[in-house]
């Protein structure tokens, strides 16, 4: 069952060429922080292009909860009149952020140091995912935690009464994680310090300094140390949301894989903390351009030009490059099964505690259809032989993951028989558009009778 109502199975048939424009939806990470700190900035911020689906809905609904005044004014425009920092509200209700893990991690942090407790819960999907990787980091403040076992949703916070700043070394790459103690950190007299070893995306950092925050980075033999000072007046702003990098990457992996095909996907943001699938795809050879390079709100932007790629070779993905592609291995690895060669992704620890185990997943769905895989406990590689010739015709498990579900709908394109997905409806919480703009493209995807 879809934790978004009944199942919607569909099937993916190969396709003509894949031609056209394709406007992808807004960034999600920065859709979501944009709500928040427009939330927690003193008068009225202003957002354009902020991306619909239902995760952000979700956290547009909490900010309000919290006493924020959020309202719709178009598509895509919103406006935020902000609390202040520490003016968050005890809300009357749970906190519901269905499927979205950045969102309710996020949101816990900014929470955690205001006096008031809050229950979140999720949808069947996040109600399974750890939580004590926030949590435990938001005790150092003084905020307690009651949640069912193994750190899982439903949980309660009762924030901080008086927080104490922290220093805090996150022990696995995550930008959840460091995000939801800088944000915790905004109601705390004194300076937090959060050190990475290894550096996550930035959109965090980049957004508060935008919003007036005193916020510094700084790289030593300790890895990435990001010094905030408590207790700032955010100032409210205007934001353009770029467009999703990781939303991007469908079209743009399809155009890749199917014969003939050409797509523009304009303002993408090509933030360097997020944009390690855009290289790693030119490393094995794709036909791939930048196009109108520019810089919008204090994110790197650019149109991609993606072509049909018949001559790319499988490589070795370097682990370093894991953190800025994380949510792009699952589609990465249906660009791989029509390579040449192996494919071997390493140190994606951090893909079995996803909305699914997205290496068991994917693995499992592209034997389905007659791919050749190897999978670990961190790592897992794809043999690919070469364009048109993996054999589809398989039915693939979404397990509830909007991006495993867009993935195998993207192989059947370009398989010799069609692949349908057991259930295509989590697409909604990132890509609402995803049906009717890959159908403008040429793709043949269809939702099969119940």
């Amino acid at each position: 069952m879809s934790g978004h109502g009944d199942p919607i199975p569909m099937t993916s048939r190969p396709s003509g060429p894949l031609k056209g424009e394709a406007n992808v939806p807004g960034d999600k990470s920065i859709s979501h922080r944009s709500l928040i700190l427009g939330a927690m900035a003193v008068g009225e911020t202003r957002i354009t292009g902020l991306l619909e689906g239902q995760d952000v809905l979700d956290t547009a609904k909490a900010m309000a909860a919290f006493g924020a005044d959020v309202e719709r004014l178009g598509e895509g425009e919103w406006r935020v009149h902000g609390v202040g920092v520490g003016g968050f509200a005890e809300p009357d209700q749970v906190i519901d952020c269905g499927n979205s893990g950045t969102g309710v991690r996020l949101i816990m942090g900014a929470a955690a140091t205001s006096p008031i407790a809050v229950t979140y819960t999720g949808d069947a999907s996040l109600n399974k995912r750890p939580m004590a990787r926030v949590t435990d980091p938001l005790a150092l403040f003084g905020t307690q935690t009651v949640g069912r076992s193994g750190g899982r949703l439903p949980m309660t916070l009762v924030g901080a009464d008086e927080p104490v700043p922290v220093r805090y070394v996150v022990p696995v790459p995550s930008a959840q994680v460091k995000s939801a103690v800088l944000l915790a950190a905004l109601n705390v007299p004194g300076e937090t310090v959060v050190i990475e070893q290894e550096a996550t995306r930035d959109h965090t950092e980049r957004m508060l300094a935008g919003f007036g925050a005193e916020i510094s980075t700084e790289v030593t033999d300790e890895g990435r140390v990001i010094t905030l000072k408590g207790q700032p007046e955010l100032k409210p702003q205007d934001i353009i949301v770029p467009r999703d990098p990781s939303s991007a990457a469908f079209p743009v992996c399809a155009a890749l894989i199917v014969p003939g095909s050409d797509v523009l996907v304009p303002n993408i943001g090509l933030n360097p903390t997020r944009a390690g699938l855009y290289f790693t795809l030119q490393d094995m050879g794709a036909d791939l351009t930048f196009e109108n390079m520019r810089e919008e709100g204090g994110e790197p932007v650019a149109d991609l030009r993606a072509r049909y790629s018949p001559d790319m070779k499988g490589i070795e993905v370097p682990p370093e490059r894991a953190a800025s592609m994380i949510d792009e291995y699952p589609i990465l690895s249906c660009v791989a099964a029509n390579a040449t060669g192996q494919t071997v992704m390493r140190g994606v620890k951090e893909l079995r505690v996803k909305e699914s185990d997205r290496i068991d997943a994917m693995a499992t769905g592209l034997r389905a259809n007659g791919v050749e895989v190897e999978d670990g406990p961190d790592w897992w590689i794809v043999t690919g032989k070469g364009p048109g010739t993996v054999p589809g015709g398989g039915l693939c498990e979404s397990h509830l993951d909007h991006r495993i579900a867009m993935s195998f709908l993207c192989l059947g394109m370009a398989a010799q028989k069609p692949v349908k997905v057991d259930d295509a409806g989590p697409i909604a919480t990132s890509f609402p558009i995803f049906e009717p703009l890959m159908a403008r493209l040429g793709a043949q995807i269809v939702r099969d009778n119940h």
